[in-house]
Formats: C-alpha cells, sequence, structure tokens
C-alpha cells in the first residue's frame, strides 16, 4: 500500500509522525508494509519518509512573508504535483497546511484522477475566520479528520464527510516527565526558576520575536538574579539560535533534543511561546505560559480584518475569557512580556490558577478516550484496504 503525506510545517510533521506509527502498527491482516512517500521533516522521516524536499521551504505564513518566496512555492507545487501523478499513490492524506496543499489538490481533482483517495488531517479553523474555507473543503477532499469536537458540523453541512478524532498532543501528556532529573543533569539548581522559550519553527517567527524576548529576558533577570532559560527549537534551527543568542547577558540552554521534551516540561517553571501546537502542549503538560505572535504589520492588519474570534489559544476560545495572557502583535513588548511572566515565575499560587482552569481540557480533545487521535485517524485512512 502506498501512502502519500504532505506536512508543511512542525506541528504536521510532529502529527505525520505519530500517523505513521500508528498506520505501521495497525493490526490488519491484509496491510503488510506500507511504504510512505511525500513531504515532511524529522518526526515523519524518523518513521520511514524520504521528503521530496526540504519541508522548511513550505512553512510560510503570511501575505508579505510568502511574497519573496513565492517562485519558489510555486516551482515546489509543480514538482509536488508531478510527483504524485507519477507515484499514483493509494491515498494522500495532507496535514494542515491548507494555503499550499489546497491549491495542489485543485489541480489533482480537475485531472480527473481515479487515484488517490485525498484525506487532510486537521480542520481549517473555518469558525474563527475564512469561513468560505468550509465549501472549498468538500469540493477537494474525500474525507476531513478534525482535532476539535466542534468543528465537524462545519464542514458536514457543505457535504464534506468528517471525523472527530482528537489531538494526539493530549493522549501524549497523559504521563508528565522527570523535573528533578532534567535539572540534575544540565546542572540547574533546584530553585532555580526555569523560563521555558519556544520562538518558533519558521525563520520569520523568529526573526521577529526573538529581539523582544531578548530584551525580555534581560528585564526577568534584572529581577529573578537565578533565573535560567531554555530555548527549545527543531534540530535544523539549533546552530542559528545559539549563534543569535551568543551575546545575551546570561546565554540559554538551546535544546532541540525530542527525547529530552517532557523532563524539560516537568522542570521548567513557566513559558513563553508563540501562538500554536506548541502554546497547546504546554497547557497539556500543566506548564503555565504566556502565549505571544507577531506577524509583519500589514499581514497582521489583513488577517485581523477577517478573525471572528477574541482569543488565539483554544483553551481561551473554549472558556471565552482569557485564561492564557495573550500578548500578540502590537502587545508583544518586552515590558508587556515580563509584566505577564513575573507572577508564573514566582507566585505558585499564580500558576495553580491558571492550570486549575484547564482541568477538564484535555479530556476535551479526547485524552481519555480508549482509542488514541493518531489510531483513531489511522483506521479511517486504513479503511477500505
Amino acid at each position: 500500500m502506498k501512502i502519500a503525506l504532505i506536512a508543511g510545517e512542525t506541528s504536521g510533521d510532529q502529527l505525520g509522525g505519530w500517523l505513521m506509527e500508528s498506520i505501521i502498527n495497525a493490526p490488519r491482516s491484509t496491510l503488510h508494509a506500507p511504504h510512505f512517500i511525500g513531504i515532511g521533516s524529522e518526526r515523519m522521516q524518523k518513521q520511514g519518509l524520504i521528503s521530496l524536499f526540504p519541508m522548511h521551504e513550505i512553512s510560510l505564513f503570511g501575505i508579505f512573508e510568502i511574497i519573496p518566496h513565492i517562485f519558489n512555492l510555486k516551482r515546489r507545487m509543480r514538482e509536488t504535483i508531478e510527483f504524485i501523478e507519477h507515484e499514483n499513490p493509494d491515498v494522500l492524506v495532507t496535514i494542515d497546511c491548507p494555503g499550499f496543499v489546497l491549491r495542489i489538490i485543485k489541480i489533482l481533482r480537475a485531472r480527473n484522477l481515479v487515484r488517490p483517495r485525498l484525506i487532510h488531517y486537521v480542520a481549517p479553523t473555518v469558525w474563527a475566520y475564512r469561513a468560505w474555507r468550509a465549501k472549498v473543503m468538500a469540493e477537494r477532499f474525500d474525507h476531513l479528520l478534525a482535532l476539535f469536537p466542534f468543528e465537524p458540523p462545519y464542514f458536514e453541512k457543505e457535504g464534506l464527510k468528517t471525523t472527530y478524532v482528537g489531538h494526539q498532543i493530549a493522549w501524549e501528556w497523559k504521563t508528565k516527565g522527570d523535573g528533578a532529573s532534567f535539572r540534575i543533569r544540565h546542572g540547574i539548581a533546584e530553585d532555580a526558576p526555569i523560563l521555558a522559550i519556544f520562538p518558533g519553527s519558521r525563520k520569520g517567527e523568529i526573526k521577529r520575536l526573538l529581539p523582544v524576548i531578548a530584551e525580555t529576558v534581560r528585564k526577568l533577570h534584572a529581577q529573578l538574579p537565578k533565573l535560567r532559560t531554555i530555548i527549545q527549537v527543531p534540530d535544523s534551527l539549533k546552530t542559528p539560535i545559539t549563534e543569535q543568542t551568543s551575546s545575551w547577558l546570561v546565554r540559554p540552554l538551546i535544546l532541540s533534543n525530542q527525547e529530552e521534551k517532557k523532563d524539560f516540561f516537568a522542570a521548567a517553571t513557566a513559558a513563553l511561546a508563540k501562538s500554536g501546537t506548541i502554546a497547546l502542549e504546554c497547557s497539556l503538560a500543566g506548564l503555565p505560559l504566556v502565549v505571544t505572535y507577531k506577524l509583519n504589520p500589514l499581514s497582521y492588519w489583513m488577517v485581523r480584518r477577517t478573525i471572528k474570534v477574541d482569543y488565539v489559544h483554544i483553551a481561551n476560545l473554549i472558556k471565552n475569557r482569557e485564561i492564557i495572557p495573550e500578548l500578540i502583535q502590537e502587545k508583544c513588548t518586552s515590558h508587556a512580556l515580563s509584566v505577564a511572566l513575573i507572577p508564573l515565575l514566582t507566585d505558585e499560587s499564580a500558576r495553580n490558577t491558571q492550570r486549575g482552569e484547564l482541568t477538564e481540557f484535555a479530556a476535551v480533545l479526547g485524552a481519555e478516550d480508549t482509542q488514541s487521535p493518531s489510531d483513531k485517524a489511522a483506521q479511517v485512512i486504513l479503511d477500505g484496504f
């Protein structure tokens, strides 16, 4: 069985890796050795995928961020379409990254191919903005796999079969790490507050956020001399991030080792995370956080005009109030970030208040189901084989 997968960013690569593992381990006597092709990064490659080209080339967000790369993106789209047509897989699973994959699927549909079966994993946030995408998804895909329980109706009313599977991250964080052993391994004192920093996985995100984070850390160190900072980034970004932080007054530990991830989260006191999947992980891990993000001002202005919701973190959206501080765009300043982080770094009651608001959050995302979200997604993909 030949399965093509296309992921376009780190969170999609993570979901894709878990999905591939579930497909490999699926209890189906007729399925022997699935053959994976497509586009992905570290997590998917670990499961046997050889990527058509480096995934980071399509990991772009924001209209004005994309413009400088438009010709390369078009070339990569052509190559992907030709690759899919030549390989003729049994099923094509696209993971998030709607800006890239919707254009590819449109062309594949127009060519009336008998195969592959077209499945999209991670529903576009039509409930937040670009509601028209629900109809487009229905026109281009055979099946949609949704992470959140409230999403299927938006697509089913357009005629697209949609299955709520839950979020694999909620399942993964059912077990926590060993914070004490992490501190011992890295020589961090038991009473030293640790700020976990997640500046993103796209070069543009890091370019905009890191200078603000550097100034924020400087202000925090002035108030908390024992503060330790740890930055987690994909392995491909470890060297440039190390170089960019070499001038910091107190150099951060740069962590790219996924095997230490749970221990790191358990050891950290609080986190400063860019909006997205990593912020969701912090909440599921019980790590209090502040969420931030910065776009090109013109890109943000255009996106802001179409957004229908008041929050970016899914927990805030579900509760319809700001449980987790969000400092986005013009609010993303070193002063505002340091003021929001100080209570979380110094006051256990402030940390417990945020954790307490999230007591039922993991269950909403499928953490208490008897079958993991990735196993449920694999079951849909393998249906009929």
